[in-house]
């Protein structure tokens, strides 16, 4: 139970630490299409604006997951969850993370796969007019997906040791 506690404490600091500075995406987001708007008007329209603005989007939404689970703001039916006891959610939960951990598991197995071919073929790019390179998306996007399994985990870990009757602390 020592190393379960450990492995908790160790995930939920980093997800942490990158959840609250990925909060800050949003003025990424923002001053990219503010600069979008200010160039469409009075100047030439920038080519990269939309797409950077998604890449922006990405970035903040993949590597807000992690933190989002950790919180317990991701979204859940409360109809019936809310009345329940920490033990009777707790064994609910780990039924359904289970799914989460082999949805994350094929996901992240799939943006491997995507990535490396970027790689290999001497740098995938969009096909859009900026053609930006794609790998630097695809890298965030599963070093994200790599943080929300290893959180998925950590809930996982700390429903197990509440179905022991044990207490656990915020790490964080």
């Amino acid at each position: 139970m020592i190393a379960l506690r450990k492995f908790i404490s160790i995930v939920d600091k980093i997800n942490y630490r990158i959840g609250r500075v990925t909060m800050y995406g949003i003025f990424v987001m923002m001053a990219i299409l503010l600069w979008s708007s200010i160039s469409k008007t009075f100047f030439n329209p920038s080519l990269w604006t939309l797409e950077m603005a998604q890449f922006a989007m990405v970035a903040y939404y993949i590597l807000g997951g992690p933190y989002s689970i950790q919180m317990g703001s991701n979204v859940r039916m409360d109809l019936l969850y809310g009345g329940w006891s920490t033990r009777r959610k707790a064994a609910i939960d780990t039924i359904t993370v289970l799914f989460l951990i082999f949805y994350l598991g094929v996901l992240l197995w799939g943006g491997i796969d995507s990535t490396l071919y970027s790689f290999k073929y001497g740098g995938e790019r969009s096909p859009t007019a900026w053609r930006p390179y794609l790998w630097p998306i695809k890298v965030i996007m599963c070093t994200g997906i790599a943080l929300m399994l290893l959180q998925a985990l950590s809930e996982l870990f700390k429903d197990i040791l509440r179905l022991r009757g044990e207490e656990i602390d915020n790490v964080v």
